[in-house]
């Protein structure tokens, strides 16, 4: 796959600009000149072809030579609400979700949260999306959403054909049927969900499932959960 670009402006005419990281490291990292040619995206679906016209000292502009619309995604839409582990791992997790075709993640806040989703480190987990996208080849940016509570994301989107919660315990299988109704999964903090979330969720018609007998970090019980459902298309 040739060398991909994400353009935050999104690309309607015959000439783009890239600036910023991308920018750099095509002129700095790359020496790229005049003539060579990259692969763009802007979240919209579409890869671009495009030619470098012109390097200049923070920016590139590219000549658009074809549009491809290559889809990529999944043919349901896939919602991880997670309660965010600590440091890296975050990042982790949301490299692997987008490589697996996760639509959305929402950072969760639950009784036992330890990592708070403020404003700042969601905009960084947001580059890694861009950075993920960019190695996998995905076209469309999977989003991450403002924090929730529990109790507003267990009683949001009713219609989801299959929502589950992982919790440890729980032998219920996984139900491996069509998700083109989209599919919703939910994977607590470090100590679990408490009894009250668990019930609430239930109550709003959520199942429960284990993944094993071994008690799972939170990416792994995430990514793991999300591959399960990604395979049933």
């Amino acid at each position: 796959m040739a060398d991909r670009y994400f353009s935050e402006q999104p690309i309607t005419a015959d000439r783009a600009t890239l600036d910023g990281s991308e920018a750099h490291h095509l002129i700095h990292v790359l020496r790229a000149k005049p003539g060579g040619r990259v692969t763009l995206f802007d979240g919209s679906g579409a890869e671009f072809v495009a030619e470098i016209a012109k390097t200049l000292r923070s920016s590139v502009e590219l000549d658009i030579l074809e549009r491809n619309e290559i889809d990529r995604e999944l043919p349901f839409e896939l919602t991880i609400g997670v309660a965010l582990p600590k440091g890296d791992r975050q990042r982790w997790l949301v490299e692997k979700a987008v490589e697996l075709g996760v639509s959305r993640i929402v950072p969760l806040r639950t009784a036992r949260s330890v990592a708070q989703p403020v404003d700042k480190a969601l905009s960084r987990l947001r580059r890694s999306v861009i950075e993920a996208s960019k190695q996998c080849g995905r076209n469309r940016l999977m989003a991450i959403e403002p924090a929730q509570d529990w109790s507003a994301f267990v009683t949001a989107e009713a219609g989801a054909a299959v929502r589950l919660l992982a919790h440890p315990g729980h032998d219920e299988k996984l139900p491996l049927r069509q998700m083109f109704g989209g599919a919703m999964l939910a994977v607590g903090p470090e100590g679990g969900f408490i009894d009250d979330e668990v019930q609430l969720a239930i109550e709003a018609g959520w199942r429960t499932v284990s993944l094993g007998p071994r008690i799972l970090r939170i990416e792994t019980a995430a990514i793991i959960l999300a591959a399960i459902v990604s395979r049933q298309v």
